[in-house]
């Protein structure tokens, strides 16, 4: 195991690939006091059996929000799975480079390979959080772990074999390979479905500073019998937000998520198609700023079918490229209700991550410059907090507002695994550059890499396609892609996909953009018939599912705007 310096690139290859219902309690902004959560089948069946519990983790649907299938082998003694006399005691120990206790993600498993919860710290489907230790009672067996830490830490796996009766002790010490908050990096995940009273731990565990908590989603909202509280951002050690205000609208179009509001969007009850989501994102506009900034609406999925109109109203802020289609251990194949793509040209199991990528090219393609988000819908499909995250950088001006007026700007990169630092002469992501008169820009483009997968090759996309693939090998010491040369206006960013077959597991900057010329924007005649086409699609599905003609002229008016947008996008275009 080496691991060279960040200087230029660093590259790592991995050694290996680890429900509290305690009441909220004060942060550094003020006390969030949120609902318990009703304890489901997991939940009941864990305080049962404390000491040897086992789950497996079934996700028959995308959809599900069942944590997991708790198995029991057997019960006896009151409810204990095994008696005492078949158990032993392990104790696990992580610890930072100084010797700290470090929290972290441990996802302990059984010689079934069925994971194991530890009493009541957080679980959820095959990993729990761990203050730094923990101490499990255990039916004798063999078992392996692996401990993790966001992405800034190297990852350790092991195993033990546990005799009846015995005291056995596990000790990880995790290396830190990146400290990004030193350099002025902090990362966010926007889509979070963990219980509000465990957000402090998870945090600590994944090394994230940024978590809107959604606690409304449709049908389901934390705040129906009760006031929201007067201040629910939650500040705590120094650099950590998270806020228990976040909402979601998940319905046949898509989803969306909304932040930033003091109350929950009044969406409950709606169909699948009605009304349009529209209409929430134009409520959402109407009230509940936080501070300076307003009300932020973030597209979860690119592919999803209302995406073309959403982005025709000109109300979206970001848009999901690191998304919960991308897990820690698996990838989504298909886009579920989604735009599907042609899997012939994308096959499985990467191509949907491929599609998501290149509906976002698209998007730049039309002039539109919309910053890309991460999420990972931990707490609903099977990732841990803070898998695919979004890093900002803000130097050392952090704040909770200044994060997202970081994110707006775009000086930004999102991952689920590799840390892609770029600067572009000099310039963070977001960056516009012009041409000050002359006839071209050219740009000397410098990358810095970290990462725990083998990457094949660092790209550099210009107007939607490679426009440069480099060896790592080659970077390493320089860090240098070279010089990229714009004589039109056009957009560029650089990507590192990873070797990993079992999921889509990349880091992508955000945009730098150029301007030359009287036309600031490139517009893809191609890019803007790819969505007009979309939303005819689009809306032919609606006149199929919407029977009352009331609610169908009201849905279809949006579609309709959309459609006089694309199309004249399609006449203003300047490029092919």
């Amino acid at each position: 195991m080496t691991i060279s310096s960040r200087s230029g690139l660093a590259l790592r290859r991995p050694t290996a690939s680890l429900c509290k219902n305690s009441p909220a309690r004060k942060g550094g902004v003020g006390r969030v006091d949120v609902p318990e959560t009703p304890p489901s089948r997991a939940g009941l069946a864990a305080s049962a059996t404390v000491r040897t519990c086992s789950c497996a983790n079934p996700s028959a649907r995308l959809r599900d929000v069942t944590a997991c299938v708790v198995c029991l082998a057997a019960l006896v003694c009151g409810g204990l799975v095994c008696a005492a006399a078949d158990a032993g005691t392990a104790k696990i120990s992580v610890v930072d480079q100084t010797g700290r206790p470090l929290p972290c993600r441990i996802h302990l498993k059984d010689k079934a390979g069925r994971p194991q919860q530890a009493g009541k710290l957080p679980f959820f489907r095959d990993h729990f959080s761990c203050p730094g230790s923990v101490e499990l009672q255990l039916p004798a067996g063999a078992y392996t772990f692996e401990v993790e830490r966001g992405p800034e830490y190297e990852r350790h796996s092991g195993s033990f074999e546990l005799a009846a009766s015995q005291d056995k002790s596990v000790s990880v010490r995790l290396k830190r390979i990146a400290d990004l908050a030193a350099e002025g990096w902090y990362s966010g995940d926007l889509h979070v479905h963990r219980p509000p009273q465990d957000m402090k731990l998870l945090m600590r565990s994944e090394d994230l500073h940024i978590a809107p908590v959604i606690t409304w989603w449709n049908n389901r909202s934390s705040w129906a019998n009760r006031a929201p509280p007067e201040e629910p951002l939650v500040h705590f050690d120094g650099n950590r937000f998270y806020r228990v205000m976040a909402g979601e609208d998940e319905r046949e179009g898509g989803a969306l998520m909304f932040f930033g509001r003091r109350r929950p969007l009044a969406i409950t009850g709606s169909s699948r198609e009605y009304p349009s989501p529209m209409k929430f994102i134009q409520q959402a506009r109407q009230d509940g700023p936080f501070s300076k900034s307003s009300v932020w609406i973030d597209v979860e999925k690119p592919f999803w079918w209302d995406v073309p109109i959403w982005l025709a109203s000109g109300q979206i802020d970001s848009i999901g490229l690191a998304n919960n289609h991308m897990c820690r251990s698996s990838v989504y194949a298909s886009e579920a209700w989604g735009r599907p793509r042609d899997t012939k040209r994308l096959p499985p199991p990467l191509g949907n991550g491929y599609w998501t990528q290149e509906i976002y090219y698209h998007l730049l393609n039309c002039g539109l410059r919309v910053p890309p988000s991460a999420g990972s819908a931990s707490g609903v499909l099977p990732n841990p907090l803070g898998y695919n995250r979004v890093y900002v950088h803000l130097g050392q001006d952090f704040g909770y507002e200044k994060w997202w007026e970081g994110l707006k700007a775009g000086r930004s990169f999102v991952t689920n695994g590799p840390l892609l630092i770029c600067r572009a002469d000099g310039r963070l992501p977001g960056h516009v550059f012009t041409a000050g008169g002359q006839d071209e820009v050219r740009i000397d483009v410098n990358v810095s890499l970290t990462t725990l997968d083998g990457v094949p090759a660092i790209e550099i996309i210009k107007n939607g396609r490679i426009e440069r693939a480099v060896p790592p090998g080659k970077v390493s010491g320089t860090g240098s892609l070279g010089t990229l040369t714009f004589k039109k206006s056009g957009w560029f960013l650089v990507r590192a996909i990873t070797d990993n077959e079992q999921t889509f597991r990349f880091a992508s900057t955000a945009p730098y953009y150029v301007e030359i010329g009287q036309a600031k924007r490139r517009i893809s005649r191609r890019s803007a018939q790819f969505f007009l086409d979309w939303v005819d699609e689009r809306a032919q599905r609606v006149e199929l599912k919407l029977e009352d003609p009331q609610q169908l002229r009201e849905v279809l008016s949006h579609h309709e705007n959309a459609r006089r947008f694309w199309q004249e996008m399609v006449e203003r275009a300047n490029a092919e």
